[in-house]
């Protein structure tokens, strides 16, 4: 029986500053270990490197890094991730600009004819919810993850701006930066470039008490004033109800449509309803449902149990007409994977692949 000693996160670096890297050092010292769990022989971490041409060339590296770590006493399981927190060909400095020196959002209003597009952005897809709690902000982030995995250029745009959840769940803290003042170079994580109001913020649990005019601000700045690359599609994971994040997306920018998240229940459903009628209000098609913590399964013993209904979301989609995503079991792997910066969509688990059928599917819609 392992020790807790054992599988102590000092036993995991320790590990890990056994996998040489090619150009000299090991991960530990080139400082390019993220969101290391350790939690009862799970063992989870991610690789960063600092763009995607230098991850491409760590694949041999993440294998022996997850050899080392398997091999130590206790560990049952070990997920290893690679990405890269820059873009491919970041732009240097001019020599007036303070390099890294991150930007502030400018609050107030940003006038903007619409609808307008986002230069290099083929898709926008807004992902809401009626409510709060259904789990949108975790869909969002999977589902993004899930879509890169299958080929396409994705960005998440956090635009949750009193509770952005995104920073934690996709395993980013550095914050971005501006070389020019203007333009934001956004991170890249898990294969999806992502921003967040959250990035921003001098200090994680900082309250934005901001009013309707100040937030589409910094909405339409996080849309326009980042540097997104080519993207085949930009999910931008909203804030629950429908008040004003949901106007400007929708009346000032091009949307290719939108996805409604929501709980089996019958008073989650009620609160969809409505998310639904205002984006068909504001002319804004529905590319998708999803019903999330469609069914509980205990780990022990195997029962399944619906814990909040069964297939209320994929009957409503049915009664509308609209296109059904699939469903998303409730998890606690998918808990402990977005609290540890790695969203289960990025390893091989049977969740993963749930999400992967689902961002099949809505690929092929889209198409």
């Amino acid at each position: 029986m392992a020790t807790q000693e054992t599988l102590s996160r000092d036993a995991v670096l320790t590990a890990l500053r056994g996998v040489a890297l090619p150009d000299g050092g090991d991960l530990v010292s080139r400082d390019l270990v993220r969101a290391l769990v350790v939690e009862d022989g799970n063992i989870r971490f991610v690789i960063e490197a600092e763009t995607p041409e230098a991850a491409q060339k760590l694949a041999a590296v993440r294998a022996r890094a997850e050899a080392a770590v398997a091999a130590l006493d206790g560990v049952t399981r070990v997920s290893v991730a690679l990405t890269a927190h820059g873009p491919s060909a970041p732009r240097r400095a001019p020599a007036s600009a303070p390099a890294g020196e991150p930007p502030a959002l400018k609050i107030g209003r940003h006038p903007t004819q619409g609808p307008n597009s986002v230069p290099g952005v083929r898709r926008i897809i807004a992902i809401g919810s009626g409510k709060g709690g259904v789990g949108k902000s975790t869909v969002s982030a999977n589902l993004a993850v899930a879509l890169a995995r299958e080929g396409w250029r994705v960005g998440l745009l956090d635009a949750d701006i009193y509770g952005p959840s995104q920073p934690r769940m996709m395993g980013v803290s550095k914050r971005p930066s501006s070389p020019d003042g203007k333009m934001i170079i956004p991170p890249v994580a898990h294969g999806v470039t992502m921003i967040s109001i959250g990035l921003l913020l001098r200090e994680e649990d900082e309250a934005v008490i901001w009013r309707g005019p100040m937030l589409m601000g910094a909405l339409q700045q996080l849309l326009t004033q980042v540097r997104w690359g080519e993207l085949d599609a930009l999910l931008v994971d909203m804030p629950p109800g429908t008040g004003d994040i949901q106007l400007t997306l929708c009346q000032k920018f091009d949307l290719a449509g939108a996805i409604v998240v929501s709980t089996p229940q019958d008073v989650a459903l009620l609160d969809a309803r409505k998310a639904l009628k205002a984006f068909t209000t504001l002319k804004t098609p529905i590319v998708g449902l999803i019903e999330n913590m469609s069914t509980f399964i205990c780990p022990k013993c195997g029962h399944e149990e619906h814990i909040f209904g069964d297939g209320g979301v994929k009957r409503e989609a049915e009664r509308l007409g609209l296109p059904f995503l699939g469903e998303l079991p409730l998890s606690v792997e998918v808990r402990l994977a977005g609290d540890g910066g790695v969203p289960v969509s990025a390893t091989d688990s049977p969740v993963a692949e749930a999400y992967r059928r689902m961002a099949r599917r809505l690929i092929e819609n889209m198409s």
